[in-house]
């Protein structure tokens, strides 16, 4: 039996009045995904434990099958471990995004106005984290090149007793009620930096080609050197990660996972769909039980607050991707499982997520099961009855553990 995650991030939200109180993910046109859904184990799942954040670090962990509140020490540690940042047991990591802030007024009054720079590249991320390290670096503090607008700072010897909040939490909200707390050092640096950023010249290019300038850091996401234990250990399967994004590709890479790079990913919704999935069949006849195929689009269009975008990404998910695989698996005429769930809602209303439970659907290729349902939906998942607790209770459930 093979097993293959298709995990669509972020896809997952509320009614919405101007699509007729639908959801995004149940008015797109999903004909393929539907159709499984017809024939497939349909339920809810609680990824996040009661009183942690709702992030992608805890909500994929959990759907990976590591309990957060055993296995968690911090988002920005897990990307580090995937750009093979060294760190000590004592390190204190941090996610860096490059951000857009509001130019013209003090510092606590500025507007975070885009906490990806409009998706900037990573070549050009690259020149600007040249310039903070130039500038910033001392003795116990660091800046490491990451993926676009996710960068990295260690903090030699630091403490986690801190108060920072993600940038995609207050869009469009000034920075005074955000500023980091429990050690001065963070909002110094964030303050100097949009001195050494704003006119940099990469930005100023980039305000000629009408996008949004990185010309600010925001640290956040703080942890500690990650312990996990080996996927293969807790499951009894080989398995690989296919993602853009450096977390996804560190939770596997800490489970002993292969993290498999497809050239044209880029985390957003102009990605490498195909290349993807390609991925994920060549994972599978190279010997490998379990891919997790891990789809950024609908998450970052929710930040965006790109309604038609969020669902334009869902829909090219279902064509290029879900029927894709399942055609060319169907011919190997060789049994497999597929699982379809985001890891979290990330409202398009709000543009950030929250830790309501998701929709998941299971096919299995030997054991067709008659849903009633005709869709595969937030509404359609509840309905059934069926509520897991958390994600290992769930991935054991999948994989027959």
């Amino acid at each position: 039996m093979k097993y293959i995650v298709v995990l669509i991030d972020g896809m997952a939200d509320e009614s919405i009045a101007s699509l007729g109180n639908k959801t995004p993910l149940e008015y797109a046109n999903i004909n393929n995904i539907d159709e499984l859904a017809k024939v497939s184990e349909l339920g809810m799942v609680h990824t996040i434990p009661e009183g942690m954040a709702p992030g992608s670090d805890v909500a994929n962990l959990s759907i990976m099958g590591y309990a957060p509140d055993k296995y968690h020490t911090g988002r920005s540690p897990l990307e580090a471990a995937n750009i093979g940042i060294p760190m000590k047991p004592d390190d204190i990591v941090f996610r860096c995004n490059l951000v857009t802030v509001s130019e013209d007024m003090p510092y606590e009054n500025k507007v975070m106005i885009d906490h990806s720079a409009s998706d900037i590249t990573s070549g050009e991320a690259s020149q600007l984290m040249d310039a903070l390290r130039e500038a910033l670096n001392d003795e116990t503090k660091k800046f490491f090149d990451g993926t676009s607008y996710r960068n990295i700072v260690v903090w030699e010897n630091g403490t986690l007793d801190l108060k920072l909040q993600p940038p995609h939490d207050f869009l469009e909200q000034t920075l005074e009620k955000y500023v980091p707390a429990g050690v001065d050092w963070i909002w110094a640096f964030e303050k100097k930096s949009f001195e050494i950023l704003n006119h940099h010249p990469i930005n100023e290019d980039r305000r000629r080609r009408g996008l949004n300038p990185a010309n600010m850091i925001w640290i956040w996401g703080e942890g500690k050197k990650p312990r996990l234990d080996l996927f293969e250990d807790l499951y009894g399967l080989k398995g690989v990660t296919i993602s853009a994004v450096d977390l996804i590709k560190g939770i596997g890479k800490c489970a002993g996972m292969e993290a498999i790079h497809v050239e044209g990913a880029t985390g957003t919704i102009h990605t490498n769909f195909k290349g993807k999935a390609d991925a994920c069949l060549k994972a599978l006849e190279d010997g490998n039980d379990y891919v997790y195929l891990h789809l950024e689009a609908p998450d970052e269009c929710s930040h965006q607050g790109n309604l038609d975008e969020k669902i334009e990404s869902i829909e090219i998910i279902d064509e290029v991707v879900v029927k894709y695989l399942k055609q060319v698996l169907d011919q190997k005429n060789e049994p497999y499982r597929m699982m379809i769930l985001p890891d979290h809602p990330t409202p398009v209303r709000t543009r950030t997520h929250t830790s309501n439970p998701v929709p998941y659907l299971i096919y299995d290729s030997e054991d067709l099961k008659e849903s009633g349902k005709n869709g595969y939906h937030e509404k359609s998942c509840e309905s059934t009855g069926i509520t897991f607790n958390s994600g290992p209770e769930l991935t054991a459930h999948f994989v027959q553990k």
